[in-house]
């Protein structure tokens, strides 16, 4: 078989873990690997008895989805790869990766604590197969893992006892198994157009793929990165009403601010770039939690720039605006950035005040500021 040409399909382990009781570690040490390989291998073989005539390899790590649902999908790429190393026969034909010195044998195998809290661990499975073998066991395995899917008495209980807790189920999914299982979560939650840029970018990053999320945010995926409609720019393109106060365009707003939060982190979860959308009247730039676009230049015959910082209920700090005022203190604005993390609004402050020759603490602050026209701005007046 290592004469052949070998196809990897990726499986992962779902656990579901009982309310209440998260794992107590992220990884299985070397022998602990080896040992949950038999299990599952087993357990398989009753599934799609074909496998028998493939590598299984097994990472003993349990990620979260957005660890595995990343473009490239490095997790299984690395275990494919170090599972190619091992000589056939090797441990049978089932190779297992796990822990040693608290460190798995490559870093993408290792899990994050960040994202350690949900619901379900996914453990990372792989086959490898010859081509004339994949086909058959690819179609067998989408169909036998949907409707008999769950693991055998023995791999489930091995994994209590170890891990020392309570699991609700243990099952095995293709990985376009847990895709669909994440296109359902995310529509769930009124995040589809979220899926459709990430789908794209697991299955096809060579294509562009466009949606507009359920506030009404233009998004477009596009050579690996996501590049989202500046809220400023969304702003000035909704309609305005005679007599208008603008409250419904502050509150509208606020809403787009919190969704491209969202957004944000889950992006940056699965490892996908923001960016704001690049427009030929402002230049655009991302910085670690923060998006900036620059309107103007400075003009050296007004007042010095200011910083004036938008604020919503529940949100804190939604924008930054630049201004500087000239003739009867109407403000002009020059850039509007948006701290989309509570850890980057002191970064961003200093970046402006040190770019825009002032100090970050004499921005002013208030609510959210429209200039007569409906557009993001400043008070007209400095505030003290």
């Amino acid at each position: 078989m290592e004469a052949q040409t070998l196809l990897a399909l990726p499986v992962v382990l779902a656990l579901e873990l009982a309310e209440g009781q998260p794992v107590p570690r992220l990884t299985f040490n070397r022998d602990e690997a080896a040992e949950l390989a038999q299990f599952v291998a087993a357990d398989l073989h009753a599934l799609v008895p074909p496998v028998n005539r493939a590598r299984l390899a097994l990472a003993g790590a349990l990620f979260d989805q957005v660890e595995l649902l990343r473009p490239g999908f490095p997790v299984w790429a690395t275990l494919d790869e170090l599972a190619r190393r091992v000589p056939r026969g090797h441990i049978e034909n089932v190779v297992a990766f796990g822990s040693h010195d608290g460190h798995m044998p490559a870093q993408p195998l290792e899990p994050s604590p960040t994202f350690a809290d949900g619901p379900m661990r996914l453990l990372p499975l792989s086959l490898l197969a010859p081509e004339t073998l994949a086909e058959e066991l690819s179609e067998q395995l989408e169909v036998q893992l949907v409707g008999r899917g769950e693991a055998g008495m023995l791999t489930a209980d091995w994994l209590m006892r170890t891990l020392g807790i309570r699991l609700e189920h243990v099952r095995y999914l293709s990985r376009n198994d847990l895709l669909a299982l994440t296109c359902v979560q995310y529509e769930h939650v009124n995040l589809a157009a979220l899926w459709s840029l990430l789908e794209a970018a697991l299955l096809t990053p060579y294509r562009e793929e466009s949606a507009i999320t359920a506030r009404g945010l233009a998004l477009q995926y596009a050579e690996g990165k996501v590049f989202a409609q500046s809220p400023s720019q969304w702003l000035i393109e909704q309609p305005t009403k005679d007599n208008d106060d603008h409250a419904a365009r502050r509150h509208a707003l606020a809403g787009i601010v919190f969704e491209l939060r969202q957004y944000a982190a889950l992006l940056d979860a699965h490892r996908l770039p923001l960016r704001l959308r690049p427009s030929a009247d402002r230049t655009v730039e991302a910085g670690a939690g923060y998006l900036l676009e620059t309107l103007a230049a400075v003009d050296d015959t007004s007042e010095p720039p200011t910083l004036f910082a938008h604020e919503a209920p529940g949100l804190g700090v939604v924008a930054l605006t630049v201004v500087q005022r000239g003739e009867g203190g109407r403000a002009r604005a020059l850039a509007h950035a948006y701290p989309l993390q509570p850890q980057a609004l002191n970064p961003l402050l200093n970046l402006l005040a040190e770019r825009y020759g002032t100090t970050a603490e004499q921005r002013a602050h208030g609510p959210i500021t429209l200039d007569p026209r409906g557009a993001l701005s400043a008070p007209a007046t400095t505030l003290h």
